[in-house]
């Protein structure tokens, strides 16, 4: 069976040799051979005397004559008259005009060629097709009958059908060849792409981890200026706390030693005449190792904790995006309701993305209203997912939304929480914005101060809204001091007694009496001072916008100051003679 065809065919005696034979291919390696054989027969240089002559390399057309390259430099040289002359390369077939003409016109002059024979007669030429055979046949093979039933049609015909049939599938084959061309060349341009953007990429991934590394690297050298500041700090505080025991101790040594020298003494009268004064010195000197006094105020441990099992884990997901989405406007963020709270005036808030969310967000907008149903105003901007808001009023109910935003856009509100803040204040002492001589005990609700000069300590609650009272009881009274109990700004100044300079609103009081003061104008004494075990009350109505003092219980004169609006802190100012407690919520008077 030929594999081309498909036709099966029977071996006679001639094995092989009786197969039909296929002109066509005859035909064209008739010509493949004759091509080659006018490719040998070579234009030869017609002045060379070798033998045989060298192949010509130029024809001249005015002298038609054939040279080699060395009989054109030897007899047709570039100059003199020749210089005119046209050198043009020398024919395929210089003979052909010459003795070749009649033996090559022998069969061409003839008009066509030889028209061939039968297989089956070989006296008879090919007329007819038998389109069931699929074969060219003869007259005589029709008259014989092997043929006479089949389906046949002349062979020019068939002919020249089959041949527009053969060039039609060759337009399609050159369509596809053409097609199949244009895709090599873009194959090829692809093959280039791929090598700049690999090479762009990888310069891209260096610069990215290269940020990273120096992010991190700058993160690094932050973190070691916190170290550094937190152990100069201690090391600073625990070299005061030595010069000021070292000297302690130095005068309680002296006194000792002085004393046990008085006592030695065997003179009555003049022990008796300077008794009284070194007993009291003895006992104040008794008095200054005070609870606490004889403690480190600083431990040696660091209460720094650096977190970074999310960054390691960061970067162990680091990884290519491989799926590409179309950027668009990011998706309602999700509030995380179990972890918005409030505390005092100060609400905190935690939202995520919903999973599975390809849009990329460049931050988040945090709004909130005023606490009293009005409209709502941008409180942060930025790409963290968690926000606490401080400064709030009391007893209000806020509302609170967010929504995200990259660079298509900003994307829709999330649904909206209520948020409730305290109906009164819970609060103690500030130590990160108290003086450095003030000490801070008993969960920070207890102050003293190391100094002999006035210190002032703040509270860490805010208050612009409501009514609100607390109390400070007196622990420690030596001396006679002036402690100054009121309100402050953020920014008072903290070396000096409260109500000195425009930022404060204070009473101050001794033994015996107390004033207001206020930018250090003195005004309103009253009788009634405080001691060991007293108790100061302060009520701030920022409704009614004033503020008044109890002792005792009992109001401390008319009240304090009027007309007070804005931010207030609870605030104090005290010595080394005097420590409080601080009691933030109680009844009011």
């Amino acid at each position: 069976t030929c594999p081309q065809c498909h036709r099966s065919a029977s071996l006679d005696q001639r094995g092989l040799r009786g197969f039909q034979r296929n002109r066509l291919l005859e035909a064209i390696v008739q010509r493949y051979q004759q091509g080659r054989a006018a490719a040998a027969a070579a234009a030869k240089c017609q002045l060379c005397d070798r033998s045989p002559p060298e192949p010509a390399a130029v024809l001249c057309e005015q002298c038609e004559v054939l040279y080699c390259a060395a009989c054109q430099l030897r007899c047709h040289p570039a100059r003199g008259p020749f210089a005119k002359h046209r050198l043009a390369p020398p024919p395929a077939h210089p003979g052909a005009p010459g003795g070749g003409g009649d033996g090559g016109g022998g069969k061409g002059a003839g008009g066509g060629r030889k028209l061939p024979t039968c297989a089956e007669h070989d006296l008879e030429n090919y007329s007819m097709y038998c389109v069931s055979c699929r074969s060219p046949v003869c007259y005589q093979c029709l008259e014989e009958g092997k043929h006479n039933k089949h389906d046949v049609k002349a062979l020019g015909a068939m002919w020249k059908q089959h041949k527009a049939q053969l060039s039609q599938a060759l337009n399609g084959v050159s369509d596809k060849a053409k097609e199949a061309k244009e895709f090599l060349v873009q194959l090829k341009n692809l093959l280039q792409q791929i090598q700049e953007n690999g090479l762009d990429y990888e310069a891209c991934l260096v610069a990215q981890c290269d940020a990273l590394v120096d992010a991190l690297t700058r993160q690094k050298a932050k973190l070691l200026t916190k170290v550094t500041k937190e152990r100069e700090h201690k090391l600073k505080v625990v070299w005061d706390q030595i010069n000021h025991c070292t000297l302690k101790l130095r005068q309680s040594t002296g006194l000792m030693e002085y004393c046990l020298e008085v006592i030695k003494e065997n003179d009555p009268s003049g022990f008796l005449q300077i008794s009284d004064a070194l007993i009291k010195r003895v006992q104040v000197s008794q008095e200054q190792w005070v609870k606490g006094a004889l403690e480190p105020k600083v431990s040696a441990e660091f209460d720094l904790t650096l977190d970074s099992e999310p960054l390691l884990q960061s970067i162990h997901q680091l990884d290519f995006i491989q799926m590409k989405f179309p950027v668009s406007v990011p998706p309602v963020p999700l509030l995380q309701l179990e972890k918005c709270c409030t505390r005092n005036n100060s609400v905190t808030l935690a939202w995520r993305m919903p999973p599975l969310s390809h849009n990329p967000v460049e931050g988040y907008i945090l709004e909130l209203d005023d606490g009293d149903g009005g409209q709502f105003r941008e409180v942060y901007v930025g790409k963290e997912t968690l926000c606490t808001i401080d400064g709030l009023h009391f007893n209000s109910t806020y509302n609170a939304r967010v929504k995200a935003f990259n660079s298509s856009g900003v994307g829709p509100y999330s649904k909206t929480v209520i948020l409730q803040t305290s109906d009164v204040a819970w609060f103690t002492f500030d130590p990160s914005s108290a003086h450095r001589d003030i000490v801070l005990s008993n969960d920070n609700q207890t102050a003293t101060c190391n100094s002999y000069d006035d210190r002032v300590v703040l509270g860490t609650a805010a208050f612009s809204k409501g009514v609100h009272y607390w109390e400070l009881h007196v622990d420690r009274y030596d001396n006679h001091p002036d402690p100054a109990f009121g309100i402050a700004r953020i920014n008072v100044v903290k070396d000096m007694m409260l109500g000195k300079d425009d930022k404060a609103w204070a009473m101050y009081v001794d033994n015996n009496r107390s004033w207001f003061m206020h930018c250090n104008s003195h005004t309103n004494r009253t009788e009634g001072g405080v001691s060991k075990g007293a108790t100061v009350g302060v009520l701030l109505d920022l409704n009614k916008h004033n503020l008044t003092f109890y002792i005792n219980g009992q109001q401390q004169g008319p009240p304090a100051f009027e007309n007070i609006e804005g931010v207030f802190m609870p605030a104090l100012s005290l010595n080394r003679n005097v420590q409080v407690n601080l009691q933030s919520s109680p009844t009011y008077p």
